[in-house]
């Protein structure tokens, strides 16, 4: 039986270990080669209670492009003439992801397959190209060569047939960027389609670990940069009310309303029938969870989506703040029919969650390939100054 007030903790209690209480994992969203090699990885599972890692391009060009971290790998790797810059890359983060794994085997043992994994995105320029995707999931499953691996596919229509095709061959699937409700449940539909044909051929189902990564801050800062601009043009007081009842409240009130979904979908017989051959749901992992508006709580993409079978993946700086003064509870299914009154209000103010949901997915195609393209060229240059140097 899950807790449901806030829970008591000494002063010595770590707020991160907490979660776990509640039915949430935290993951850390980030990697670099100092925290597996330096042993603060090992720290982190050991005291905050770290359960699993998300990786992607943007962490990975931070990583390579701002440290020296990488220096033995570039030069190697300037002599191979045979590799591209994307082979070249894929090289160094499969290392990285190797390493994060072996560390974080013993959670995914100990939590019976479902935590210890870490993430490794499909590139990026493919989130429109099923098949292509397909491929690149299967060839970095097998290069990567660990149990608790997930292969990041986008939830684009593209990527959904993907992301099936992908879970009924066996490799675990961390679909990523999602913000729209109605998109979730398409993903949902996809994990339970592909464990089905998995089953269908002989493949254990237990063995599958499968999250729906749905971005939270992101779709909070362009609500309210939409406010902002209404605000701007509006004079009716009532109207005015209403547009500032609605800042910083929208992507918990659609984290919440998700998980509602998440609760009816993998429930039923269709899911029991799944569930009786050892199948576990795919969890909804809240991602984006740090806190871009300054005015807002830090930890509040934290504290307010806590809950059973939850993922919140967190950057250093949201781990940090949430060890130092989170609060926690079981605040996820709190209030549901305030949330839904939030979705409503925003389409009284005139604000369509759907124009917001497209907009944001397209922008998150976008940056995604920006952020791979930046990754390739802080590969390339940084492999020629060590082939100059070697």
């Amino acid at each position: 039986m899950q807790p449901t007030g806030v829970l008591e903790t000494s002063k010595t209690t770590n707020p991160l270990q907490a979660l776990l209480a509640y039915g949430q994992s935290m993951w850390l969203d980030y990697i670099r080669r100092d925290l597996i090699t330096g042993g603060s990885l090992k720290t982190m599972i050991a005291d905050d209670g770290l359960r699993g890692m998300t990786s992607n391009p943007a962490i990975f060009e931070k990583a390579i492009g701002e440290s020296s971290l990488y220096d033995d790998i570039l030069k190697s790797l300037a002599s191979r003439a045979d590799l591209d810059t994307k082979a070249r890359y894929e090289q160094i983060a499969i290392r990285d992801i190797q390493g994060a794994a072996d560390l974080l085997r013993p959670v995914y043992e100990s939590s019976k397959f479902r935590d210890g994994y870490v993430s490794l995105e499909v590139s990026p320029l493919l989130a429109r190209k099923t098949q292509k995707t397909i491929d690149e999931a299967r060839r970095l499953w097998k290069a990567v060569n660990r149990e608790n691996v997930m292969i990041k596919i986008p939830g684009t229509a593209e990527g959904l047939p993907a992301v099936r095709q992908a879970i009924g061959e066996g490799i675990n699937v961390n679909v990523t960027l999602l913000f729209a409700q109605e998109v979730y449940e398409k993903v949902a539909e996809a994990h339970i389609a592909g464990l089905e044909d998995l089953a269908k051929s002989g493949g254990n189902v237990g063995k599958i670990g499968g999250v729906a990564s749905f971005f939270i801050s992101r779709i909070d800062s362009l609500v309210d940069s939409l406010i902002d601009e209404k605000l701007k043009t509006t004079t009716d007081t009532q109207q005015q009310a209403l547009l500032k009842s609605l800042l910083g409240k929208v992507a918990i009130a659609n984290g919440k309303l998700t998980y509602q979904r998440y609760q009816r979908i993998f429930s039923g017989a269709r899911w029991e029938a799944l569930a009786a051959k050892g199948a576990q749901t795919q969890r909804v992992l809240w991602a984006s969870t740090s806190t871009k508006n300054p005015a807002y709580r830090d930890v509040m993409y934290v504290e307010e989506l806590i809950g059973p079978d939850t993922v919140n993946t967190m950057p250093p700086a949201t781990i940090d703040a949430f060890r130092d003064h989170g609060k926690v509870r079981n605040s996820l299914t709190e209030d549901v029919a305030g949330a839904q009154k939030v979705m409503d209000d925003l389409a009284k103010a005139g604000i369509s969650i759907k124009e917001v949901t497209d907009k944001l997915t397209e922008d998150g195609v976008r940056l995604f390939a920006d952020a791979f393209h930046k990754l390739l060229a802080a590969v390339e240059k940084n492999t020629q100054q060590k082939g100059k140097n070697a």
